[in-house]
């Protein structure tokens, strides 16, 4: 069984799994739009394994996992955006944001729960290193 998460760990893991949910919707309505088009048609699959890794820890931690807001309509979905290479930007800057909320709000407050750091570290690392240069690359 894992460690138990504080109040604020479990804020912060239903953070990163609203991020990660938020990011898997904006890639859906991507690949919607322009079809199975690289980088979002691997990078889709990267988030969800995101979202089941934060998803274990929650339920590790006898929590219940919420659904994907942004996809039940909860919360409003993304939009896609006019064309490809606005997307590509559009990545750039949303998994700029992403490894700055771990690094900023998110792995400060895992600290004392090593499963957790873990895990937050490798989703923000996963989006400086692999993520960002392949939106990067796509949006040149």
């Amino acid at each position: 069984m894992a460690a138990p998460l504080s109040p604020d760990q479990s804020k912060a893991a239903l953070a990163a799994l609203d991020d990660e949910y938020h990011a898997l919707a904006t890639y859906q309505v991507v690949l919607e739009k322009f079809g199975a088009v690289r980088p979002f048609s691997n990078i889709i699959k990267a988030e969800q394994r995101h979202i089941d890794a934060v998803a274990a820890v929650l339920k590790d931690s006898g929590q219940t996992v919420p659904g994907n807001p942004y996809l039940s309509g909860e919360k409003p979905r993304p939009e896609a955006p006019a064309t490809l290479k606005e997307a590509c930007a559009i990545g750039v800057q949303a998994e700029i944001a992403n490894a700055a909320l771990y690094d900023d709000q998110l792995l400060p407050v895992a600290k004392g729960n090593a499963q957790l750091v873990t895990i937050f570290t490798s989703l923000r690392d996963a989006s400086e290193k692999n993520h960002l240069p392949a939106f990067q690359r796509c949006a040149k």
